[in-house]
């Protein structure tokens, strides 16, 4: 499943390249400002667990999740709730999420909005910041070290932070090793999609406490919560949980402060 998703984003981004060539999309991003202070890491950086509240329509793996999908409410309601940032699906495909999703609610709320994708392409994360992203997800693996230091470098000279996606120690160390400030463990397994919140927990002991670290997928009650900021996670995201749920600034309360 993983091995189509990249391939169809390939053929997504040649498309997008006929419609905007890189270079149109480098001076229109020319044309923003650059903000290093870096919104969404220090968004993260509290002393109490961040959660990153996710705005997703369907996944592969459970297929569509919002029959109603108001996402500029929801993103509203993310917002309202004091969730620390939103995450907002853009592939199509698979996922059934949408660039225009992130505009939208980019200049809809205050708080840092991260683009969720597959990046294979640099000309994506110049995408990422044009639609008023303040972050992007990198996954160390679809991306060999070399396009991960480049995409990373570039991620940072625009002004937006990266959570470099891992699953194991091995990714996280080739995360380290070309200076990701964000990691990001995802616990649901990309093969049979099983998922064990006791992946973060196991190793988060393997990235030092001067970067932050993000614990993705199967957290479900604010005991889940509880367990991993126990554990030194600095931010949770959670997408499916939320978006299944009515009330989500209830929900949002109860994962926070339950």
């Amino acid at each position: 499943m993983l091995d189509e998703i990249v391939e169809k984003t390939k053929q997504r981004v040649e498309e997008a390249k006929n419609i905007i060539s890189l270079d149109d999309l480098k001076n229109e991003v020319a044309l923003m400002d650059i903000d290093n202070e870096f919104p969404f890491k220090k968004a993260l950086s509290s002393d109490d667990i961040s959660i990153i509240a996710e705005v997703k329509k369907a996944s592969p793996s459970k297929g569509l999740i919002a029959q109603n999908f108001d996402y500029l409410n929801i993103a509203k309601d993310y917002e309202e709730a004091g969730a620390s940032a939103i995450s907002v699906l853009t592939e199509p495909y698979f996922f059934q999420g949408s660039n225009d999703y992130l505009s939208e609610i980019a200049k809809t709320v205050s708080i840092p909005v991260l683009r969720k994708d597959f990046v294979v392409d640099e000309y994506m994360i110049w995408e990422a910041k044009a639609l008023g992203a303040s972050a992007i997800l990198l996954i160390v693996s679809i991306l060999d070290t070399v396009q991960l230091k480049k995409y990373l470098d570039l991620t940072h000279q625009l002004g937006l932070s990266a959570i470099v996606e891992t699953h194991d120690g091995d990714e996280i160390m080739r995360a380290l090793t070309v200076g990701a400030e964000i990691i990001g463990v995802n616990n649901r397994n990309l093969k049979d999609f099983t998922v064990d919140i006791e992946n973060s927990i196991n190793l988060r002991r393997c990235v030092s406490g001067d970067v932050l670290f993000i614990s993705e997928s199967g957290i479900k009650t604010p005991e889940d919560v509880a367990r991993l900021k126990e554990n030194n996670v600095d931010a949770v995201l959670i997408g499916e949980t939320l978006m299944k749920c009515d009330d989500k600034k209830s929900m949002i309360s109860e994962l926070k402060n339950g």
